[in-house]
């Protein structure tokens, strides 16, 4: 009979534990020591934060005082062996449990990591004897996938970690799940004691009522490749890159591969060093990817959500959000990717051309995830739908088409505080129409010579009219596709005829001369 690996050995790493984990480590004991054995535990802590090195810790000073096993459950290959390396380095001898894992002295350890879905396989076949496991850690326990598990561990004290306890099905609440939710260190204090590094956002205002919502909640691949892989949407992405992150190591979130690929041949195309990645690679491709994105200073790559877990990059200085996401859990991950600390990076950037910021309030904040965690619906329910986010926004004239309209002073027309005034005072609609003709006119005269200026300039102003035509549709409550193009074409016509009849009067106004012959 083989001797069994139950002893702890010594410890292989000089990581000293910080307050704030040891703090976690002794909360979670007061769980477990008094509440009931099959009690159900929830923490949280931000990405970054080091969840795994707590419950390594923890893992140890368990198995050293208690008799019974212990079983980590991740969802990813990575994520298992990262685990079991770090579980190693804390001196607890421990078994992977994965597809190609010989189980046959499965008896002679006393940690268990294990895939969720090859584990779910081996207790259904009988394989694995677990019924002297004490305590189950869940890895991400905001992943559905875990709680198929649960029912082989009833009279096991269960502790799910996660940096965003909110469920990934909004059908499936974490607190059908798990008795009670211990909340880690903010994202704000472990920026101001230097344990993450603090974002610096840009955000650009983007037109996203075309994506579409499939039915995991969230927004379509389909919807999403239409409107990113545009050549107006892949020029705002290296425009946004070049002017806020150009030189620097960046990380692009898309979604969808076909996304991902355009954004690839961009920037190729433009000079910069670039890289595709996706879950169709090898693990050596992954792998040599991998290592040239850390080797290269001024690396960039684009990727789809492969990257959002199990990945650790501390050189990254730029997350760029190509995409939008209804998953707070989704946009917490994507942007930690960027938060970890090294030598003097206290700071990184992130660029979100998703309207993310917008939709769950910058990353960071102070959200009180026990309310979360207790009302996952309230919260759910009151996250800003795309019409409510653009409703908000003021459409400006791009930079160089503004260069052509410099003589005036402001180019913006509200048009919906216009309709609000124009209804109130009993006109028709139809008037905000011709007012915003009027000013448009306006500018264009302000800026010209002639006639043949005028008109010239009147076709830049192309995307404000559509912006425009799109805000009145919504005001109206008329926003057929057909009916608003057609508005569209017939305000371009309505526009060039207005400067052709008064030009010269509309000039003369502005200049108090006439326009010279």
């Amino acid at each position: 009979m083989q001797e069994p690996l139950f002893e702890i050995q010594e410890k292989k790493t000089d990581k000293e534990l910080y307050s704030y984990q040891q703090g976690a480590i002794n909360q979670i004991f007061e769980k477990f020591d008094n509440e009931r054995d099959d009690y159900h535990l929830l923490y949280q802590l931000p990405t970054g934060g080091g969840k795994t090195v707590i419950f390594s810790e923890m893992v140890r000073q368990y198995l050293k005082n208690h008799s019974k096993k212990v079983l980590v459950m991740t969802h990813r290959v990575e994520l298992c062996n990262q685990t079991s390396k770090m579980l190693t380095s804390f001196g607890v001898v421990n078994k992977v449990v994965n597809s190609k894992a010989n189980l046959d002295d499965h008896e002679r350890y006393n940690c268990y990591v294990a895939m969720v879905e090859t584990l779910n396989n081996r207790l259904n076949d009988g394989i694995l004897d677990i019924s002297d496991v004490g305590l189950v850690i869940v890895d991400e326990a905001h992943y559905n996938s875990f709680t198929k598990i649960f029912k082989f561990f009833e009279n096991s004290f269960i502790l799910g970690v996660t940096a965003t306890p909110l469920s990934s099905n909004k059908e499936l609440p974490m607190n059908s799940n798990y008795d009670e939710l211990i909340p880690g260190e903010s994202i704000e204090n472990l920026i101001e004691n230097d344990f993450l590094a603090r974002a610096e956002t840009y955000q650009y205002d983007m037109g996203l009522t075309s994506l579409e919502i499939g039915s995991n909640g969230d927004y379509t691949v389909k919807s999403s490749s239409d409107l990113y892989t545009s050549p107006s949407m892949l020029n705002k992405l290296l425009e946004a890159y070049t002017l806020h992150s150009k030189g620097k190591k960046t990380l692009i979130f898309n979604n969808g591969i076909e996304t991902s690929i355009q954004v690839y041949h961009t920037f190729n195309s433009a000079g910069l060093p670039i890289m595709h990645l996706d879950n169709t690679a090898t693990k050596k491709q992954r792998k040599q990817i991998l290592k040239w994105f850390h080797e290269t200073p001024d690396a960039i790559l684009t990727s789809v959500s492969i990257l959002t877990t199990g990945f650790d990059e501390p050189t990254i200085d730029t997350i760029i959000l190509n995409r939008a996401t209804k998953s707070l859990t989704l946009y917490y991950q994507m942007i930690g990717r960027g938060s970890r600390v090294l030598n003097n990076k206290s700071k990184f950037t992130v660029i979100d051309l998703g309207n993310n910021i917008y939709r769950f309030g910058p990353w960071g904040a102070d959200l009180n995830w026990e309310a979360i965690f207790k009302s996952p619906n309230f919260y759910i329910d009151r996250i800003k739908d795309d019409e409510d986010i653009e409703s908000t926004f003021k459409h400006e004239l791009a930079d160089d088409i503004r260069s052509e309209f410099s003589k005036s002073k402001d180019t913006y027309l509200d048009i919906t505080a216009l309709y609000k005034d124009t209804t109130f005072s009993g006109e028709s609609s139809k008037v905000v129409l011709e007012k915003s003709i009027e000013q448009h006119a306006y500018i264009c005269v302000e800026n010209s010579e002639d006639v043949y200026d005028a008109l010239a300039l009147a076709k830049l102003l192309k995307d404000d009219i559509d912006n425009r035509i799109q805000v009145y549709g919504k005001c109206i409550s008329k926003s057929t596709y057909n009916f608003i193009n057609w508005l569209k074409l017939d305000y371009q016509k309505k526009l060039n005829a207005y400067l052709r009849e008064n030009f010269d009067t509309v000039f003369e106004q502005i200049h108090g001369h006439p326009p010279e012959d």
